[in-house]
């Protein structure tokens, strides 16, 4: 099992910025993907970034330019910098990890994230 916890959620102004940190603990295997999806009130969960365990990153459009993701896989960590934040991101942010070669996906508790305009 996994388990995931995420961190870093807030209240901010449109234009500022946020940092979510994600920390995956339990059996963890390699190679694996981790990164966020968000769910906006009234929305389906969406896909926002992801980064394999070798350091590919791929972003939503609606966040490319603006987010940034990293991790670091010896501390089985993903955070994403969030910039130019817009009210439009407001939403519950969650953390996920996942394998390619077997179905399945775990899911951190989500951070909400309100941005004021």
């Amino acid at each position: 099992q996994v388990q995931l916890a995420e961190s870093g959620g807030g209240l901010v102004q449109a234009g500022g910025s946020l940092r979510l940190s994600c920390v995956a603990s339990g059996s963890i295997l390699e190679p694996n993907l981790m990164g966020w999806y968000r769910q906006a009130p009234g929305k389906q969960r969406e896909w926002v970034a992801t980064m394999t365990s070798g350091g590919i990153a791929s972003y939503a459009d609606s966040v490319k330019g603006r987010f940034t993701i990293s991790r670091d896989n010896a501390k089985n960590t993903v955070a994403l910098q969030m910039n130019s934040l817009k009210p439009e991101d407001t939403a519950v942010w969650y953390c996920y990890l996942r394998y390619s070669f077997r179905d399945g996906v775990y899911w951190g508790q989500g951070t909400q994230v309100t941005v004021s305009s």
